[in-house]
């Protein structure tokens, strides 16, 4: 496959998966201001989600100072935010287009129908009387997109480097969202009990985790199992360790003659959280083992660059 064409179907998926979790962070954190608590508080929260994007310095020089009703235009509807929802489907779609004969027609649909009703929706005020809505619709046209994708295309490379996009940033994001939320309840550990359960119940949410964590653990929510959960338990769906699973395996199917020092490094970041504890990263820090995952995940989408797509600009 040609290495341009990959790079598109590798970032069609990421920009789908990503405008998807953006999304899921707004929502829940528009859940969890509403909760009982201080504006300080609340501003904290919104804070974070800019935070975990890496986006608080750009969303400061634009507008200077913090209002939920800015935070929400900047990561939903700013063409300039290369994280923002718009962005993000927007760049999914011009992606597909590119290569709209390496995809089925009900992939191109699905990619295509999703940034025309994006507009409409911008266009309306959904977005202010009922953001909760919008946010269920970008997640509702993610699961389309992916389930289109598994069920109409021929198992080839093309659907491999499209699983390893989403994967990758998938993995990505989760690691993002647990450091970001851990670091907050640092500063909310002086709430009531009430409070605490409410907090971690809306991390878990905001990974589709809630009611994966009850099946599995049946008792209280701990901020130890939490990490548990969405690091190494191989069965949750958005865990570190479900996405390194799915990128080493689909790492297998499009090696070529330079890519077995990534599908090494890939490799080894996989063995440290199949065979990782979660008392030893409590002990190590988990700040401390999500920075260095951040980092080792990064340094693999370049590798994956490097040796598959169209090399990153320097």
């Amino acid at each position: 496959m040609l290495s341009r064409t990959a790079d598109h179907l590798f970032w069609m998926a990421r920009y789908t998966e990503r405008a998807e979790n953006t999304a899921r962070m707004l929502d829940v954190n528009m859940q969890t201001s509403m909760l009982p608590q201080s504006e300080q508080d609340a501003e904290q929260g919104w804070r974070a989600t800019l935070g975990i994007s890496e986006l608080q310095s750009a969303y400061d020089h634009k507008y200077g100072r913090f209002h939920t009703r800015d935070v929400l235009d900047f990561m939903v509807r700013d063409p300039n935010n290369p994280s923002s929802i718009l962005a993000c489907l927007t760049g999914a779609r011009e992606n597909a287009r590119a290569v709209r004969g390496t995809l089925t027609t009900e992939v191109w649909e699905i990619q295509n129908a999703t940034w025309l009703d994006m507009q409409k929706r911008l266009k309306s005020n959904l977005l202010e009387t009922d953001p909760s809505a919008f946010f269920e619709w970008v997640k509702y046209r993610s699961h389309l997109s992916r389930g289109v994708t598994l069920g109409t295309m021929l198992k080839d490379e093309a659907i491999h480097f499209i699983r390893l996009g989403t994967f990758l940033e998938r993995a990505d994001n989760t690691a993002r969202i647990l450091d970001v939320k851990f670091h907050g309840a640092r500063d909310t550990s002086k709430d009531v009990a009430q409070r605490d359960f409410y907090y971690w119940a809306a991390l878990l949410r905001s990974v589709s985790g809630f009611e994966i964590y009850r099946k599995v653990y049946r008792d209280v929510i701990t901020p130890a199992r939490v990490a548990e959960l969405l690091m190494l338990r191989g069965d949750m769906p958005r865990s570190l360790l479900a996405c390194m699973d799915d990128v080493v395996e689909n790492l297998k199917h499009i090696r070529n003659d330079v890519s077995a020092d990534t599908e090494r490094f890939a490799g080894k970041l996989h063995a440290e959280l199949k065979f990782g504890h979660i008392d030893d990263i409590m002990k190590a820090g988990l700040h401390h083992t999500l920075t260095e995952f951040l980092e080792n995940i990064y340094d693999l989408g370049n590798r994956v660059s490097r040796d598959f797509l169209v090399p990153l600009a320097a």
